[in-house]
């Protein structure tokens, strides 16, 4: 018989877990941080507990839990079996019995669709088999260029039971940025979407699966979505598929640290870095987040019944992994596709709310900027539908402001009050950060610890994160350098195509490497975000500490906009600073030295927003544009982007700039002046 939906779970996940450690191990924690330090310090202990709590399965065992304590080239668990796809389909038949869906989809026209679960496997083995027949083998890359759909989770599943590595793009990407990803990879295979809805208008994407073809000679075989394609390449026609060896198909078993996806994350210089990932490591990292931090449960247990999981996130960010990640727990996945805000001419900011309220989802989350944009655009919750079952947000991309989460907590009380929802009288927020680099988060919620608006609860369990000075020493109550001293199981495996992990290292282990601080350890993980770890366990987050752009959580290398934007012949030099910071608006001005005799009219700002949207995507054009004399450039010719950040948020330019380091420190009164005058206007330093 089908229950009716969850309002709230009974006992929070981590209380379940707690109550496990001390049955099954024996373990007592005097408060959660104590249990947080046993997590990093018992690495192998908590791993192993983490293994056999969601009892994960594994037909030869491990030798180990960490067989090398080591960043980077930490080994996990060698000898175990996995396959993220494995994972997902054991929750197939108690699921569907319970009369649960395993993805509940929408897009622009409001229109609710729901997957079973058997249909999700059904369809992922009819694409994996149509995969297998075109030559795919374990290790070879699919590259898919599609929306927040329910076919692009299918063909992930489909890819993972193959042991073929999966890598996505957004279709908002324009073609240059795409490239400049897939190219570095050499996919086999290319699964793309002909055509994408948002913000109300249809966007035909033919043309830019023509640039792929012909800059990606790797590819042999095209798969279309949608109704251009011939019936033999479009993906609708596989899926339909029907046979006694897809009934038969079995994912692959793989070893612990074979690779799952690859993910970009950009820096300042270069390319995007192709991240590479494990099936084991994502499997064992994003559960105890999802489940024991999120506390996000099962959709068939009785302690969580009807939980359905919803997380905004286009195909471009690392939360779309993130949200696919809840069907490994064997939660019911709500996914939308399109614009959070409504279309250009009819802005509307309770989109997702009314989609929420549709879907009877139980938890909501998003970046930090839409929870923002609604508070400024007044939006009335009482008017989107029921929202009775929601008793969780999420957020992520950005700091939360502590105005936008009281904002929120106020309304839902006082909706609470016409619909009896205990946990709207007092709503929970998992405001989590992390990011694309491991696939997790670092800093979290925990539904049993006091909140404050403004603030993360705690540091997760496992993750072994301090806030480093500028000699490499953690401090509390200081802000510093987020790093993470130990290993973590979905750290990546390496970069694709980095000969001797240079780049990787590189990346997160030059700032803090061997021997940093002459006590004989080795590198420590430097993540780029400024944190402070309050007294009590509690942590603030203050923004990205290097000059890589976060425009709403997706992350963008400065490099790619200078490419887009100084191909433009009026363009001789340019910088661009993200001045993104506690939880305020991100506000990203531009700077660019033109040509002679060019002047920075509308025509010409035009003409740079277009290069930006042309080559990377509408969300990283730039709020404002200024004509320079100069760029800023150390002696070696490098841009300085973070001294530049750094001014504008308030720091004195003889802690931030080295003039004498400096090719040209003659240009520096004109940024001095703009940022005295950038910081009067926004009442100080930030």
């Amino acid at each position: 018989m089908r229950k009716p939906p969850m309002t709230a779970p009974y006992v929070p996940q981590m209380a379940l877990y707690r109550q496990w450690l001390k049955e099954r191990r024996g373990l007592s924690f005097a408060n959660f941080e104590a249990m947080r330090r046993w997590s990093v310090t018992d690495i192998d202990g908590f791993w192993q507990s983490i293994w056999d709590y969601f009892g994960l399965r594994s037909p030869t065992p491990h030798s180990a839990v960490l067989a090398s304590r080591k960043m980077p080239g930490a080994v996990w668990f060698p000898g175990a079996s996995v396959n993220y796809a494995r994972q997902v389909f054991r929750h197939v038949e108690p699921a569907h019995a319970a009369g649960l869906p395993a993805l509940i989809s929408s897009g622009e026209d409001g229109k609710l669709a729901e997957t079973s679960w058997p249909e999700l496997k059904r369809k992922a083995a009819a694409l994996a088999l149509d995969l297998k027949a075109k030559g795919v083998k374990p290790g070879d890359r699919v590259a898919a260029y599609l929306p927040n759909i329910p076919e692009t989770i299918i063909a992930f599943l489909a890819t993972a039971s193959l042991g073929a590595i999966w890598s996505l793009c957004a279709p908002d990407m324009a073609a240059p940025a795409v490239v400049d990803r897939f190219k570095q990879i050499e996919p086999k295979v290319l699964i793309a979407c002909d055509a994408v809805t948002y913000a109300g208008r249809r966007h035909d994407r033919r043309p830019v699966i023509e640039e792929l073809r012909q800059a990606l000679p790797t590819v042999e075989h095209v798969i279309l979505h949608g109704d251009t394609a011939g019936s033999e390449t479009r993906l609708a026609s596989i899926l339909a598929g029907h046979s006694a060896a897809i009934d038969a198909f079995e994912p692959e078993w793989l070893p612990f640290d074979h690779p799952l996806w690859i993910v970009y994350s950009s820096g300042t210089t270069g390319l995007p870095k192709p991240i590479v990932h494990s099936h084991g490591g994502v499997i064992v990292v994003s559960l105890p987040l999802a489940t024991l931090h999120n506390d996000i449960g099962c959709s068939y247990h009785e302690n969580s019944f009807g939980e359905r999981f919803h997380w905004y996130s286009s195909t471009g960010w690392i939360m779309w992994n993130c949200q696919v990640n809840g069907l490994l727990g064997g939660t019911t996945c709500c996914i939308f596709d399109g614009s959070p805000g409504g279309s250009r001419d009819k802005p509307d900011w309770t989109t997702l709310w009314r989609f929420v309220s549709d879907s009877k989802a139980t938890f909501f989350g998003a970046g930090a900027a839409f929870f923002a944009n609604c508070t400024k655009a007044g939006i009335d919750l009482a008017a989107v539908g029921d929202l009775s079952q929601l008793r969780t947000l999420g957020s992520t991309g950005s700091p939360l402001s502590a105005d936008t989460q009281a904002w929120f907590n106020e309304h839902f009380a006082a909706l609470a009050t016409r619909n009896g929802s205990a946990a709207q009288a007092d709503m929970w927020w998992a405001n989590i950060s992390g990011g694309t680099d491991f696939a997790g988060a670092f800093i979290g919620g925990n539904r049993e610890l006091p909140q404050t608006p403004g603030i993360m609860q705690c540091r997760l369990l496992g993750c072994a994160v301090e806030a480093f000075d500028e000699q490499g020493r953690a401090v509390i109550d200081e802000v510093g350098e987020l790093v993470c001293t130990e290993p973590l199981p979905s750290m990546p495996l390496r970069f694709w195509n980095d000969p001797g992990d240079a780049r990787y290292r590189s990346s997160y282990f030059e700032t803090f490497p061997d021997n940093f601080d002459g006590s004989g350890r080795g590198p420590v993980w430097r993540h780029g975000d400024w944190l402070k770890i309050n007294p009590d366990g509690s942590c603030v987050i203050y923004g990205r500490s290097d000059a890589t752009i976060n425009r709403h959580g997706l992350r963008m290398g400065t490099s790619e906009l200078y490419s887009a934007i100084e191909a433009l012949p009026e363009v001789l030099d340019s910088l661009v600073v993200d001045l993104e910071y506690l939880g305020r608006d991100s506000y990203m001005p531009l700077f660019v030295v033109l040509r002679e005799g060019t002047a920075l009219d509308d025509a010409m700002k035009a003409r740079i927003n277009k290069a930006v949207e042309a080559g990377l995507s509408r969300r990283f054009l730039p709020n404002d544009i200024f004509v320079v004399k100069e760029i800023p450039r150390t002696l070696s010719g490098k841009k300085q982007e973070l001294p530049i950040k750094k001014l504008l948020l308030g720091h004195a330019v003889e802690k931030v700039i080295n003039k004498d380091a400096m090719a040209n420190p003659g240009c520096l009164d004109w940024y001095l002046a703009f940022a005295k005058d950038y910081l009067s206007k926004r009442g100080g330093a930030a």
